[in-house]
């Protein structure tokens, strides 16, 4: 599944923005408050506005602090995934059961340097791990391979049934560093300048799946 990154689109055109990628999966919208990432983005009135005419459902990734009181409204926004930070969250569990009694899928997203193994015991209430492979907080970053670990990690887990969802990554995608991710197991892949940088976006989608699926089989 190919998530374009919004963060890499003309922010001044954000409703033709997200109509250049309806060979996507999801469009992935990051939401900084400045907090908990020392950048500022764009926040719920703004993804509101994006559902509204979003051809493809929205991937939110929520790089907050308190994400326990805000997360829900993206998912009440109509929302496919929300994700939060586990660095973030005082009781991952309940943004779980609060972003699933929503409507929404949950996710839970661990920076480069946080370890899987301290959120094994939660990860069977959501659906979706994010691993970053880049610092989060701005775009743009170099791919980070030391964190291909943690997704062969959740992949083996998945594959052996302890774990069911989705293992995502974030963070420097593109037609050079995809493969390595997709062969360590990811299934939801992340690219912003890969896709919104390209003269051909829908082009650069199909590319990058096909890329996906070929290591993937590989593997």
């Amino acid at each position: 599944m190919i998530a374009p990154s919004l963060l890499s689109a003309d922010f001044a055109r954000l409703a033709d923005e997200v109509q250049r990628i309806t060979d996507a999966d999801w469009v992935h919208v990051d939401v900084m408050d400045a907090h908990f990432v020392p950048n500022l983005t764009l926040g719920l009135p703004v993804v509101q506005a994006i559902q509204a005419v979003s051809p493809v459902p929205l991937d939110c990734h929520l790089m907050i602090t308190d994400p326990e009181r805000w997360a829900p409204g993206y998912a009440e926004a109509g929302a496919r995934n929300v994700t939060v930070h586990a660095e973030a969250c005082t009781d991952p569990r309940a943004v779980a059961r609060d972003l699933r009694a929503a409507g929404a899928l949950a996710g839970l997203a661990i920076k480069p340097g946080t370890p899987l193994e301290a959120y094994l015991d939660v990860l069977p209430d959501f659906d979706t791990l994010l691993v970053m492979t880049v610092e989060p907080g701005f775009g743009g970053q170099s791919f980070m391979p030391q964190t291909m670990s943690k997704v062969r990690e959740a992949r083996r887990l998945v594959d052996t049934g302890h774990l069911q969802l989705f293992v995502e990554v974030d963070g420097g995608i593109n037609a050079d560093t995809i493969e390595q991710a997709a062969a360590a197991g990811a299934d939801v892949f992340v690219a912003g300048s890969a896709v919104y940088g390209a003269e051909d976006p829908a082009a650069a989608i199909r590319g990058l799946r096909a890329q996906a699926a070929a290591a993937r089989s590989r593997s």
